[in-house]
């Protein structure tokens, strides 16, 4: 059942809103697998003209592999559309992003396009965040900041921010841009708004 929601949220995403001649942004994770199978059975039914970027090294296979056009930023700094899945959403929208290790670049995509969607099944639906994903919020972070922004982000919101550990290596988890990810436990509902601003403030990509 999860993945057939998966599966209909990113069909229907794919399906309402990309059109012919548009650059893309192609986030990352289980659920943009489905969204990107669409993308490439529209781009062969329908002869659309589609240019894609990716948000991390899975993106940029899916794309590869799908036989769609890749590009970057550096030539297509402005697009039309992003769309992406989310580990928690609230009943403000507000998301919980990052649970698979895909944070930075998702984030500096998202910015750079004029329509962000995000791809939801029921399972990621809240009131509030941390009432469906019991993992933390993750952040990204240069490896040499990590203890530094772990203690200032408890410090400044409480609860713990604990460096992710790899399940199958020893040693962290590392992000594509060679950085580590630190997963905030907080305590209670907070000002999102606020909380993401001053992340940012301490060096690291908060998301």
């Amino acid at each position: 059942m999860a993945e057939e929601a998966k599966k209909l949220a990113a069909y229907a995403a794919v399906d309402n809103h990309i059109q012919n001649n548009q650059v893309v942004g192609v986030g990352s994770g289980s659920t943009i697998v489905y969204a990107v199978d669409r993308l490439a059975e529209r781009v062969r039914q329908e002869k659309l003209n589609i240019v894609c970027v990716p948000t991390s090294f899975q993106a940029r296979q899916l794309i590869l592999q799908h036989g769609l056009t890749l590009s970057d930023l550096d030539r297509h700094p402005e697009l039309d559309v992003a769309i992406d899945g989310a580990d928690e959403v609230d009943a403000a929208l507000t998301l919980i992003k990052g649970g698979g290790g895909c944070l930075t670049q998702e984030k500096i995509v998202a910015g750079c396009a004029k329509h962000f969607i995000v791809i939801a099944d029921y399972r990621k639906d809240s009131k509030a965040l941390g009432q469906q994903w019991k993992k933390g919020v993750p952040v990204e972070v240069i490896p040499m900041a990590y203890v530094p922004v772990s203690r200032a982000i408890a410090r400044r919101f409480g609860g713990e921010a604990v460096l992710r550990m790899a399940v199958s290596k020893a040693g962290p988890v590392v992000t594509d841009n060679s950085n580590f990810i630190l997963d905030w436990k907080f305590e209670h509902a907070e000002n999102w708004k606020e909380v993401n601003t001053s992340v940012l403030l301490t060096k690291a990509a908060f998301i």
